[in-house]
This record gives C-alpha cells, structure tokens and sequence, in this order.
C-alpha cells in the first residue's frame, strides 16, 4: 500500500486538506515559508507545482505565479530540492506536465524525472496534460518507483473513460470540478455531486476535488462528497496580494486552520 492510500484510509477526518503552491513561488526561500504556513495550517498532504511556460489547466493566478518563479530562474531540480525538504513531514505530490517530466535529465523520456521524484520522497505525481489514453507508460515508470501515478477525471469524462481512468490510477483520482482552467470561484458546480457520483460508480479509490475551491464553505460542500479537498488559487493569491512574506504566511495558515475546522 503506497503512503497515500494509507494517509486515505487512516484518516480522522471527512476529508483531506491538499493545499497548492507553485514551487518556487514567491521565491524560493519564501516558498519554504509558506509550506511552513500549509503545516502550521494543518495540511495533510502538500502540491507542489513545477512551473511550466505552457500550461493547459492553468488559470490566470496560478500561471502568473509560474512566470513568476520561471522569471526567478526556477528549475524542476529547484523544486524537487524542495519537495525532498518537506517529504519526510507529511506526503508531498508534484503537479508537472509532461514535456518537464520527458525532457529531464540527459535522455528523452520521463524515467530520469520520476526516479528523481522518488528520490526526493515524493509520494505521487500529477501530469494534468497526460490523456489516460497515454499514460500506461508513465504510469508503470512510477508503479516502478514506488510513487503514485495521479489522474485527472472531468465532469466530460465519458463513462468508458472513467473505467480507464479508474484503472490506471493509484493513491488518488483527482476530481476537476468544472469544465475549463483553475481559479477561484464564487461557487462550487451544481453538476459536481453527479459527477462525484458517476466517478464512485467506477471505483473505489479516494477521490480528492480542485478546481475552483476557495472558501470554507465550499471546502466543507466538497468534503460531504469526495475525500479531499484542493486549494490552490485562493492561497496563491493571498500570497501575492500580501506584499509581505510573514503577513502571507499568517494569513494562509489562519485559513488553512478555517478549512481544517469544517472538515474535522
């Protein structure tokens, strides 16, 4: 049983807190800051994105954070370095897409890059433009090493592709709660509990919703469904809109300690 499916299965609450960073972000020293502000909040696992100049399930406040760190000189080393920091506290994933994971290292392909996660100690890695059609390669790399291939399931995902979806993942399958790129939202899909529900129908395997979660209101709607809830925008932003790296800090774990409250 990987670290993930134990952290699931041995869980005291409704659901898990999965807060989201981009590596690197403000910067890399203040970037440790802020994973301190997730544990302080009482994160149960850790995402860390590898910033990337093309993403496809990026919004505007994550892809300005990745330009940001990108601009900083930022590399995938940097932020394997820093997942490696924090791996041995709580279970840290990695959001990457795949042209970072197949063009790392000194030969073609994602071996080099998923051997390194490991290494790190990283727990599982998210590949956000990687079709399940094509991830069976991928996916045995990381059963190889010992680290949990994350697939994405869309409220589009036909019922024959939440089968495939189904049986390809491990540790988790991360939900995407509405059509279209990241970001906060004012409110949560009125179609996520009957997609929730076609997804169950095709597995048991935990599933953990993003996209679009903000509030703790909406944190305590998603975790009545699926069991784990994402975070991410709402927290960057809070990090930009600080100005200083201490006042970003209390306020992320002040939140994260928020939601925490409403899925105990």
């Amino acid at each position: 049983m990987s670290r993930l499916e134990e952290l699931f299965r041995d869980r005291s609450k409704k659901a898990l807190l999965m807060p989201y960073i981009t590596g690197g972000y403000p910067d890399l020293h203040d970037c440790r800051h802020v994973l301190e502000a997730f544990i302080a909040g009482g994160a149960d696992m850790i995402e860390l994105g590898v910033p990337f100049s093309d993403p496809l399930a990026d919004g505007p406040t994550v892809q300005a954070s990745a330009q940001q760190a990108l601009d900083a000189g930022v590399t995938p080393d940097d932020v394997l370095a820093l997942a490696g920091e924090f791996s041995g506290r709580l279970p840290v994933v990695l959001l990457v897409y795949y042209n970072n994971a197949f063009s790392y290292g000194s030969e073609p392909g994602p071996e080099q890059f998923v051997a390194a996660a490991a290494a790190a100690g990283v727990a599982g890695l998210i590949v956000p433009d990687l079709p399940v059609d094509e991830a069976s390669e991928f996916v045995d790399i990381c059963r190889g090493r010992g680290t949990d291939a994350i697939l994405l399931a869309a409220p589009t995902s036909t019922k024959e592709r939440l089968r495939l979806i189904a049986g390809a993942a491990s540790g988790f399958i991360y939900c995407v709660s509405v059509t279209g790129v990241t970001g906060a939202r004012t409110a949560l899909s009125g179609q996520l509990p009957e997609f929730l529900d076609r997804v169950r129908a095709a597995t048991d395997k935990p599933l953990a919703v993003g996209f679009g979660v903000s509030t703790p209101e909406q944190a305590a709607e998603v975790a009545q469904l699926a069991d784990g809830v994402i975070i991410g925008s709402r927290l960057i932003k809070m990090v930009g809109d600080a100005g200083d790296i201490d006042v970003a800090c209390r306020a992320v774990t002040k939140f994260l300690q928020e939601v925490n409250e409403v899925l105990a």
